[in-house]
């Protein structure tokens, strides 16, 4: 059974829409980020870089000792790899599906955390900042929506590059943005909303936590950390 240690946030939304669609049996380790739970001695043998989501494999298809994975991007790309799900075979598809999960791992969700920040959380509102990210926000849900203009699913079939985009969709408001001028990212983004696979994932988040107010305790805890707190050597 995957053990997956995860915070209903969009990175720890991906890891188990994936693990609903492919029917795998994982149990969730809880780890509240906004309580610090993230740099925990223990955790941190499993995700150095203090962040969640992150898995251990108690049973790799090598057959070796226990396996940990960290960033969501490799955990995506490792549970498809295992399960031989979502993640086309042949060389054209599966370079199609990973350019934009790439694509997601370095811009989309990024550039929606720092509006997420700016916008959100950040103590000084700076409307340069604001503006920055809500505009790249933008440009990159622009691209998206030319993506999906002739086409159900991102790389052509449902696969882990869908998986990865949607959960940074879904506080489209938050970033500032109206999907009504995205019909072809709303009509994906529609559709995936109503994936029995996506409605359990997010059931399972919504169990562990309700979203509740970011304390200022929270925001020192996110948002305040260097390589001294955290104990660098």
């Amino acid at each position: 059974m995957i053990q997956l240690y995860y915070w209903p946030t969009p990175n720890g939304h991906k890891i188990t829409i994936f693990l609903e669609e492919a029917d795998v049996p994982y149990q969730i380790h809880p780890i509240n980020i906004g309580a610090g739970d993230q740099f925990q001695p223990e955790f941190l043998k499993i995700a150095p870089n203090n962040r969640m989501p992150a898995i251990i494999d108690p049973e790799p298809q090598e057959g070796s000792a226990p396996l940990s994975v960290f960033e969501s991007g490799a955990i995506l790309l490792y549970l498809a790899e295992k399960t031989g799900l979502f993640l086309p075979s042949t060389l054209g598809d599966r370079t199609q599906v990973l350019q934009w999960l790439f694509w997601q791992m370095g811009g989309l969700g990024p550039m929606a955390g720092q509006n997420h920040h700016f916008s959100q959380y950040a103590p000084e509102k700076i409307p340069y900042a604001i503006a920055r990210y809500v505009n790249e926000t933008n440009r990159l849900y622009g691209v998206l929506n030319r993506q999906l203009a002739d086409r159900d699913y991102i790389a052509g079939s449902y696969s882990i590059a869908d998986m990865a985009c949607y959960p940074w969709i879904v506080p489209h408001q938050k970033q500032g943005q109206n999907l009504a001028e995205f019909p072809h990212l709303q009509a994906w983004f529609e559709r995936l909303a109503q994936r029995p696979a996506v409605i359990c994932a997010y059931a399972r988040g919504a169990a562990i936590s309700q979203e509740t107010p970011m304390t200022d305790e929270a925001k020192k805890i996110l948002f305040g950390q260097t390589a001294a707190s955290q104990g660098s050597e």
